[in-house]
């Protein structure tokens, strides 16, 4: 599957209730994302992105047009249990603890309780509300709300995440926790379509844009290409001299160049987020949500048994590719000719051996007769069964064979 979403001519429109006039939500709409991409659908108020999205997952029912989604109609449950979705504004239950909540959702799914009560740690640890996952989310912030929605968005270990305005109402540790995780679910082949208004956070994640405006999609690329001046250069250096500064300066306008020299600032995001963590390593409490930017649990993934995988799938094709001839070939220990006529009189053989033929270390005894094998060349000489087993033991002595006694008395030697 090439495209995880692909519409075709989508087109919604909504009938004026005045003078019944169509109004163009969504106009003749041609999307594709690729599998393993990192989508952002971005406009201005009113553009169409909510609407696309809804008519996407099947809560609208296009005018015409089609939309797909992971090959299928996403109103289909065989389709929609592979996606997880947040929406613009949180719909939880305001009684429900974060524990429940998540429950509820992955029954919803029909994950198996084990499956469900693994993930729901998981997923509270890594949205920072573990230490207060038994208050009812009716008395959440709007972006300890956000977070809850986020978590039940990944309850299903979805294929496609969709997420309209995930950011909204969350602090600036969160923002960059939601930016992170977004990385990491691309980096292990998750497709995510993603809706903000936060641009800068859209251009931190995203491999490719497009921009709506009256329901048209008015620009489309990636966003180094669209964002790129190709007509001006950047230079960074490390600490120089005035003096040195004052000859790039004469150079660049001798070339009749415009140049500004200036010392480059940190993002003001990067500073808080250093800030905050500074404060968290000292222990300092606190009665709002802990962060992390771990990805742990099922959305990490096991890098030790992809090592496995890979090595066996890299030896298995090795030694496909390798000739018959190239490969290496253990020898094979041959018997020498007295132990293969020992093995030969044991087994019942042909062989014939003689008295001068075995071993004078080894003396024979009375042969004991075994049920199930045949008599004659077929009787079995323990001490030469037990030389050929372990050729270390050498029996100094016949061995003695004693009668038989009733059960539980002991025999005579």
């Amino acid at each position: 599957m090439e495209y995880a979403v692909e519409t075709v001519a989508l087109t919604k429109t909504f009938a004026d209730g005045w003078g019944k006039r169509k109004v163009f939500a969504v106009n003749d709409l041609n999307l594709r994302i690729r599998t393993n991409e990192v989508f952002g659908l971005l406009g201005p108020n009113g553009s169409g992105k909510t609407t696309t999205l809804k008519m996407l997952l099947g809560l609208l029912h296009p005018t015409k047009g089609q939309a797909l989604l992971l090959g299928g109609d996403g109103a289909d449950p065989k389709i929609n249990k592979h996606i997880g979705f947040l929406p613009e504004e949180s719909y939880l239950y305001k009684y429900l603890n974060p524990r429940e909540t998540l429950d509820f959702y992955g029954q919803l799914f029909g994950l198996p309780r084990r499956v469900r009560r693994d993930r729901i740690e998981t997923l509270l640890d890594m949205v920072g509300l573990k230490a207060v996952a038994n208050r009812q989310v009716g008395t959440f912030s709007k972006g300890m709300a956000r977070r809850i929605g986020l978590a039940q968005a990944l309850i299903n270990d979805p294929d496609l995440l969709i997420l309209d305005e995930p950011t909204t109402g969350l602090d600036p540790i969160g923002t960059r926790q939601i930016k992170d995780l977004i990385i990491s679910l691309a980096q292990r082949g998750k497709t995510v379509l993603l809706c903000s208004h936060l641009l800068a956070d859209v251009e931190d994640v995203c491999d490719r844009i497009a921009i709506l405006y009256g329901g048209r999609i008015q620009a489309q690329g990636q966003v180094r290409e669209l964002l790129q001046q190709a007509d001006k250069r950047q230079i960074t250096t490390s600490q120089i001299d005035a003096s040195v500064m004052e000859q790039i300066e004469q150079l660049i306008t001798g070339a009749n160049a415009d140049c500004e020299i200036s010392s480059p600032m940190e993002r003001l995001e990067t500073f808080f987020v250093r800030t905050v963590a500074e404060a968290q390593e000292q222990a300092q409490p606190t009665s709002g949500a802990h962060s992390t930017t771990d990805i742990g649990g099922f959305l990490a993934p096991d890098r030790a048994q992809e090592d496995v995988l890979a090595d066996l799938v890299a030896g298995s094709a090795t030694e496909e590719e390798a000739p018959a001839a190239d490969r290496p070939v253990e020898p094979v220990a041959q018997p020498d000719e007295r132990e293969k006529d020992v093995l030969d009189q044991l087994t019942g053989g042909t062989s014939a051996v003689s008295p001068g033929d075995i071993p004078a270390s080894t003396e024979t005894t009375q042969p004991v007769p075994t049920e199930g094998l045949p008599s004659g060349d077929g009787q079995v000489n323990k001490d030469l069964l037990d030389q050929l087993v372990d050729p270390s033991q050498k029996t100094a002595e016949p061995t003695e064979l004693t009668e038989p006694t009733q059960e539980g008395e002991p025999g005579n030697a």
